[in-house]
């Protein structure tokens, strides 16, 4: 099936070969995302909570780029580096999907920038 390929303006360079986000026959797979700058580098070193505002803003500029919100993203994958970082994550979190909820689960692992606390990958349904 062919997908066209989301690159959000002002997007960085990826750290291997994938695109932010993809989409295909209507539904949109977000590529998992790290709390990283234009230059790739890990910022609010430390701070899960930021961390992870940081990884949905930008989830949420590669929705808006397809043409969504983030009220049609319906499944999120999360890694941590540490069960400590849950409770702040949550708490962003729940900002960024205040009426109902979307799928999820969340694992703890290690991550491929050791300062990253946390990365995100969704999926989403644009209506079209």
């Amino acid at each position: 099936m062919p997908f066209t390929p989301v690159i959000p303006a002002g997007s960085g360079k990826p750290l291997a070969p994938y695109s932010p986000g993809a989409v295909a026959d209507g539904v949109l797979y977000v590529s998992g995302t790290l709390p990283l700058d234009a230059q790739n580098h890990v910022v609010h070193v430390g701070d899960a909570g930021a961390q992870t505002r940081h990884v949905l803003e930008t989830i949420k500029g590669v929705v808006e780029a397809a043409g969504g919100t983030m009220a049609d993203v319906v499944m999120n994958h999360i890694f941590l580096t540490d069960w400590a970082h849950y409770a702040p994550l949550n708490a962003v979190y729940a900002e960024y999907f205040p009426g109902d909820k979307p799928a999820r689960y969340c694992i703890q692992c290690g991550l491929v920038k050791p300062d990253a606390l946390v990365e995100i990958a969704s999926v989403a349904h644009i209506a079209t």
